[in-house]
C-alpha cells in the first residue's frame, strides 16, 4: 500500500522531538540527522514547522490530549508525541482533519494506532481551541516569576525576521526596496519565511540578518573612530560586522572552527574586516589590552525562545548553574584586558535572572548607565542602568528576543 503523502515529513518531525525532549538536544543540533532523508526544502520546512510549533504550545496540547482520555498517557509515549503533531497541524497550520489522520496515524500501529484516532476524533468533535497565548511549563513559570506574564503573548507566533545595515545611513532606501519596517536606525523587520539569499542587498552585503534586541549591546558601543575592542565569543559574527561598520578596529574571538568560519563568510559578504583568533577565552592571553570589550557570554539561550522553543523544555536549574559559572569566569577575565577609560559591555540572550541581572550585580566595576537616549523603540533602562527585553516587549510590532546588556567603564 502506497504511503500517503508528507509521511516521511512526519516521521522526521517525530525523530526531532524525541531528540529534543528525550535526549535534550537543541532543534538546531537534531535537524540534519532526524531529517535526512527529507529531501525536498519545502518537506524539511515542514518537518522544522511542526516540531517547532508542537514545542511552542507543547502544555496546551497536553492539556487537550489528557482532556480527552480517560487515564494519563505518559510523558514519552509515542502516542502523545504522534497527538501533539497532529493538534499542531490541526489547531496551528489548519489542516484538515481528515488529512491529519491519514498523515499522522500511519506513524502508530494496533492499539496505539485506535488511541490516538479515538483522542484526536474526540476533540476534533469538541471543536478544541487554543488559547490565545501558549502556556507556559510550570518550572519556566516558577523561574521567570512576574515576567512569566508579560512575556507568553510574545511567544504566540515565531519570529519576523530583522535585518542589520552595514550602513545605517541608507535605511530609509533599504526599507523602501525591501518593503519593510523599521524600528531603529540600521534595523529592517520583514515578514518570516522570506527567502534571505534571494532578498535585494544579500549578495552585495548590504545587511546581515540580527535580531534587533542583539543589536543593541554593540550600539552601546557607539563609534569606534580607530580605536581596538574586542568581541569575545564572535561568532557567527553578527556583532563582529556592527562593531567594524562602526568604524571599530576588531579582534573577533571564539573557540568554534565551523562558527568562525561562518563569521569569516559573514565579513567576506559584507566587505568589512575584523582579526579572528580561535581560541578559549578562559585560556587565551591578549597581547595587548582594548578599549571596549564586548562579551556576548554563553548561555542558555532562553531569551530566544520565540524562534526556539526546545529551550523551553530542556533548560533547568543543571543547565543555568553551568551557564552562571562561566559568564563570571568570563566576567572577570574580560574586565583585566580593558585599557584605563575602557569600556565593557556585557549581555547574554538569556531570561534567567542568574546569567543576567545577577552576573552583572557580581562586576566589581564602576557602572556606565544605559540611557533610554541609546536605546532603539522606547525602550527603557532598569532601575540599575542596565537594559532587560524580552518577547513580550513590542509584541503588536513583532517582539523581541529576550537579552540582559549590562555596561561598565574603568
Amino acid at each position: 500500500m502506497a504511503q500517503p503523502t508528507g509521511i516521511h515529513a512526519r516521521r522526521a518531525a517525530l525523530r526531532l522531538l524525541d531528540a529534543v525532549l528525550r535526549r535534550g538536544e537543541t532543534l538546531d543540533q537534531a535537524f540534519q540527522s532526524a531529517s535526512g532523508d527529507v529531501r525536498r526544502p519545502e518537506d524539511r520546512a515542514l518537518v522544522r514547522a511542526i516540531a517547532g510549533e508542537t514545542l511552542r504550545w507543547l502544555t496546551d496540547f497536553d492539556a487537550l490530549i489528557d482532556s480527552a482520555t480517560a487515564r494519563a498517557l505518559p510523558d514519552d509515549a509515542k502516542p502523545r508525541m504522534v497527538l501533539r503533531m497532529m493538534l499542531a497541524q490541526w489547531l496551528r497550520f489548519d489542516t484538515p482533519p481528515h488529512a491529519v489522520i491519514a498523515t499522522g496515524l500511519p506513524l502508530l500501529t494496533g492499539g496505539p494506532r485506535r488511541l490516538a484516532h479515538g483522542v484526536f476524533s474526540t476533540l476534533v468533535k469538541r471543536e478544541a481551541t487554543l488559547p490565545p497565548h501558549p502556556t507556559l511549563p510550570d518550572s519556566v513559570r516558577e523561574r521567570w516569576g512576574e515576567w512569566a506574564d508579560a512575556i507568553a503573548p510574545g511567544l504566540a507566533e515565531p519570529p519576523p525576521l530583522d535585518l542589520a545595515l552595514r550602513d545605517p545611513s541608507e535605511t530609509a532606501h533599504w526599507a523602501n526596496q525591501l518593503a519593510a519596517d523599521s524600528l531603529a536606525p540600521g534595523h529592517l523587520r520583514l515578514p518570516r519565511g522570506e527567502a534571505v539569499e534571494k532578498l535585494a542587498g544579500f549578495a552585495e552585503g548590504a545587511w546581515w540578518v540580527q535580531d534587533l534586541a542583539a543589536s543593541i549591546p554593540a550600539r552601546l558601543l557607539g563609534a569606534g573612530e580607530g580605536r581596538h575592542v574586542l568581541d569575545l565569543c564572535a561568532a557567527p559574527g553578527g556583532k563582529t560586522m556592527q562593531l567594524a561598520a562602526a568604524g571599530w578596529n576588531v579582534t573577533a574571538l571564539d573557540m568554534s572552527k565551523r562558527r568562525l568560519d561562518l563569521l569569516r563568510d559573514n565579513l567576506k559578504r559584507t566587505g568589512l574586516q575584523a582579526a579572528t583568533v580561535r581560541a578559549d577565552a578562559l585560556e587565551w592571553e591578549p597581547k595587548h589590552r582594548f578599549d571596549a570589550i564586548l562579551l556576548d557570554a554563553p548561555c542558555t539561550a532562553t531569551g530566544t525562545c520565540r524562534r526556539h522553543p526546545d529551550v523551553l523544555h530542556r533548560i533547568g536549574a543543571r543547565q543555568i548553574a553551568e551557564m552562571s559559572e562561566l559568564q563570571g569566569a568570563l566576567l572577570e577575565r574580560a574586565a583585566g584586558w580593558l585599557k584605563p577609560g575602557g569600556t565593557l559591555v556585557y549581555a547574554v540572550c538569556s531570561l534567567e535572572r542568574e546569567e543576567g541581572e545577577e552576573a552583572a550585580a557580581g562586576v566589581n566595576l564602576p557602572r556606565l548607565p544605559i540611557t533610554a537616549e541609546e536605546l532603539p523603540c522606547g525602550l527603557i533602562p532598569t532601575a540599575e542602568g542596565w537594559v532587560r527585553t524580552h518577547p513580550g516587549q513590542l509584541a503588536a510590532q513583532g517582539g523581541l528576543d529576550g537579552f540582559l546588556v549590562a555596561r561598565w567603564r574603568i
